[in-house]
């Protein structure tokens, strides 16, 4: 009997840190949750099972980052391909858009995020004036620089 109980106390340790990644339910998301669906909602073992499959399987990372297994990526995760791609190949160019606040890269970035016409004049004044943000150092890497355009979009 003691050993049960060892065996439910350690499991339900080792779930801990799944169970603080709850987004559905109180296992959080990942393999466990996907395999194990609704039916865990009225079963503690069930959901021991669930929060450890997805604490010992190493895949909530990537769920996080890609909205799967029933994991939801963060609002500010920037998920357009084409806008990084974008963003990568014209760094240079980019900064001196931004920099100016206008310019046919900056264009492509409003159009690549799906900014309204109308909206673009505002969006282009907020990217300059956060130049710094956007490029704190001149070795900026590409994924700063989008996550902070976006964040700097999300502002207006």
């Amino acid at each position: 009997m003691n050993k049960i109980a060892l065996t439910v106390v350690l499991t339900a340790a080792m779930a801990a840190p799944s169970a603080a990644l709850a987004g559905n339910s109180n296992v959080g998301c990942g393999l466990g949750t996907t395999l194990i669906g609704e039916s865990m909602k009225d079963s503690i073992l069930l959901q021991i099972f669930a929060a450890t499959t997805n604490g010992t399987s190493g895949n909530q990372t990537f769920g996080v980052t890609s909205g799967t297994s029933e994991c939801t990526a963060p609002s500010n995760f920037v998920s357009n391909e084409r806008l990084e791609q974008f963003v990568q190949a014209n760094l240079d160019e980019l900064a001196k858009d931004i920099a100016a606040g206008s310019g046919e890269s900056l264009e492509t970035v409003a159009e690549l995020m799906e900014v309204p016409a109308a909206a673009r004049p505002a969006l282009y004044s907020r990217l300059q004036a956060g130049f710094t943000t956007i490029f704190p150092t001149a070795q900026v890497e590409y994924a700063h620089v989008v996550d902070a355009i976006y964040t700097l979009a999300a502002q207006g």
